[in-house]
């Protein structure tokens, strides 16, 4: 058991580390920044909004980096989930506190408030956004960077954001976007569920849509160099800090839209707890092969599936045997990643009629689906007969629009 737990620990270190080729050829907001000598922010109070991903091409803290710098007067750190430094659980309260490395004062936006307060923002010139996202709208992090800008606009403080790459690319664009009735922390916006685009230009169009009230803030970008829009997270060639506990590497954020959303209905695994989060399915009733067989059967694009068997260390599975599928991505440009939990989905539901994941979920995970899909319209359509052919259509609408509204706002060729 002392050496499983050994062999454990130096498997999850491994995996959160992923090796960046000698010279990036892309350099990210803060690189730029430096690059500038920090003329954007001198002679002005600084707030930034951060958390273990900001950082620069030498994997220096964000935070570090304004600190230490002479002519940059940074007086307050904002906390999204998980904490400025990382260290909170998914879901988890983030207290406000003081940074132990700084000294500064932290400020939560994932506690009482999720939006700065009026008290947070007093004594503060200029805003800045610095965190690696995944191209999501359920990932939380954007949903702070637009409340944020929203209580900028609102104190009249100038809000920056610092340009990070989208994993997924610059051109994927799948969901529907939020309807009215359906707002929330995880679909705080009505964008499409993966939208496309980069922070700091999705920060234009939530500013140039009036998408954070009726006042626009000012909004400054600082512009990646090097970045263009059919480029994976390793064409970069800059180090990956997972964003989250289960975000070890760029790979994971194709992932974590393939099967998110099963994920919220705590009726089947996706590999969350085990050494593969976001990339499995699995139960202990279910036969691996006859699973694997099934979704192979279909031949969606750019995809594969394999028998696995698998027991996971934490969560609700844990200690459990389980058998299902390994999802496999081998082609990134063809598959449509959204829609593989729901083909999951139908095939057990053929395959196992007696184990309907929807009924037996609390409704409470019920709501939540339905937060994160920004409708109730795809759950309902689905689960009359558990074909998603059924609700394919909704799950799409809006994404041509999306995508012509979007290319206005784009940064990169």
């Amino acid at each position: 058991m002392k050496y499983s737990r050994i062999y454990t620990i130096v498997l999850l270190c491994l995996c959160a580390i992923t090796t960046a080729t000698a010279t990036p050829v892309v350099k990210t907001g803060i690189d730029i920044l430096i690059e500038q000598d920090f003329a954007p922010l001198q002679g002005k109070r600084v707030g930034l909004i951060t958390n273990p991903t900001g950082i620069d091409s030498q994997v220096r803290s964000t935070i570090d980096i304004l600190h230490e710098t002479p002519n940059v007067n940074l007086v307050a750190l904002y906390a999204p989930e998980h904490g400025v430094r990382g260290n909170i659980y998914a879901g988890d309260k983030v207290n406000s506190s003081k940074d132990s490395k700084t000294g500064l004062p932290v400020h939560s936006l994932y506690g009482k408030s999720r939006k700065p307060t009026a008290d947070m923002l007093r004594g503060i010139d200029v805003l800045v956004y610095d965190i690696q996202d995944i191209g999501c709208r359920s990932y939380t992090f954007i949903s702070t960077m637009g409340l944020a800008m929203q209580a900028a606009a609102e104190q009249g403080i100038e809000f920056m954001v610092l340009d990070r790459p989208n994993p997924l690319g610059g051109y994927r664009v799948e969901g529907c976007p939020v309807e009215e009735g359906f707002t929330s922390f995880v679909s705080q916006y009505p964008i499409p569920y993966i939208y496309g685009l980069t922070c700091g230009e999705l920060a234009q169009l939530l500013n140039g849509e009036g998408m954070i009230g009726d006042k626009k803030c000012q909004l400054t970008v600082i512009a990646m160099q090097g970045w263009k829009r059919d480029m994976d997270f390793e064409a970069t060639g800059l180090p990956w800090v997972l964003p989250s506990p289960h975000i070890p590497e760029p790979l994971s954020a194709y992932y974590y839209p393939l099967s998110g959303i099963a994920g919220e209905l705590g009726t089947i695994s996706i590999g969350v707890g085990y050494t593969k989060p976001f990339q499995l399915f699995g139960a202990s009733w279910i036969d691996a092969n006859k699973l694997a067989d099934r979704l192979n059967a279909l031949n969606l694009p750019g995809l594969s599936f394999r028998p696995i068997h698998y027991t996971p260390f934490y969560g609700n599975d844990k200690g459990t045997r389980l058998q299902g599928v390994q999802v496999h991505i081998t082609n990134r440009n063809l598959a449509a990643l959204s829609e593989v939990q729901f083909y999951v989905i139908q095939e057990l539901a053929s395959l196992y009629p007696g184990h309907d994941l929807f009924a037996n979920a609390e409704q409470s995970r019920l709501n939540m689906i339905d937060k994160v899909c920004g409708t109730s319209q795809i759950r309902k359509q689905f689960t009359k007969r558990y074909r998603w052919e059924d609700a394919r259509d909704y799950w799409h609408k809006g994404v041509g629009a999306f995508k012509q509204l979007s290319r206005q706002y784009y940064i990169y060729p």
